[in-house]
């Protein structure tokens, strides 16, 4: 788990396609896809996570689960192919306020927003003017949003182990334990109390990684930021 080239990247280096390729919302995907695309939006939430750093990862992870109630920062993202190259990469911004409410902007390289009010989920690719609109729970299911919207107990729906340190971060893994998530498992790096790095391997032997930055814990957020209305001229697919 070499993290030394993603953690270095600045945002201006990232370039590629976003969280789904543009051609990906033209069609309606099954509810495990959606699923695997939530997982990306709310691990983001993970970003920040003081806590002392003789702490293991999961209790870093359960720490944070009780004492942060907002946040906002910034991401980087890529993907690797199975056969280890690098593919899509993309950069932006997040915030979110439990219970449920999140806002994950792609910036660069294709502005994509995927906005949740806690009652239904709107992902809206500016470039292809269309938003999917579906409800939080077809899209969530039994993935780390789950945890994040509800009791946040990590046992009930995911299998939970340390995996150790490597390259001076502590990591985690988690498997859901329902076949039907979309993903494999889950690995979360923390350094020194704070999430800094994830990997999530889905279904298909790809795994996406992920960066957190300039992260702001426990901010106050406007509501306005988790709620969206299609501009005019843009398809709306229920």
């Amino acid at each position: 788990m070499n993290l030394s080239n993603i953690l270095s990247a600045a945002p201006a280096d990232v370039a590629g396609t976003c969280i789904e390729c543009k051609t990906s919302l033209r069609t309606t995907r099954p509810a495990s896809r959606w699923a695997a695309r939530l997982t990306a939006l709310c691990l983001i939430a993970l970003a920040q996570c003081p806590s002392p750093a003789v702490a293991s990862a999961i209790e870093q992870l359960r720490n944070f689960a009780t004492s942060t109630s907002s946040a906002r920062g910034e991401f980087l993202q890529q993907q690797v192919r199975t056969n280890g190259r690098t593919g899509e990469a993309s950069s932006g911004t997040f915030a979110f306020t439990r219970p449920g409410r999140f806002r994950w902007e792609v910036l660069k390289p294709i502005e994509q927003l995927i906005v949740t009010d806690g009652e239904r989920v709107h992902f809206y690719d500016k470039d292809l003017k269309q938003v999917t609109v579906r409800k939080v729970t077809d899209a969530v299911g039994a993935t780390p949003a789950a945890i994040l919207f509800g009791s946040n107990d990590l046992e009930t729906n995911f299998t939970i182990k340390d995996l150790g340190a490597s390259d001076g971060v502590d990591w985690l893994e988690a498997v859901p334990r329902s076949k039907e998530s979309g993903f494999d498992r889950i690995r979360i790096g923390f350094r020194t109390g704070l999430p800094v790095a994830m990997e999530v391997l889905d279904s298909f032997g790809q795994t996406t990684r992920f960066v957190f930055r300039a992260i702001d814990r426990n901010p106050k957020l406007d509501a306005a930021l988790f709620r969206f209305t299609a501009p005019a001229g843009v398809d709306v697919v229920q």
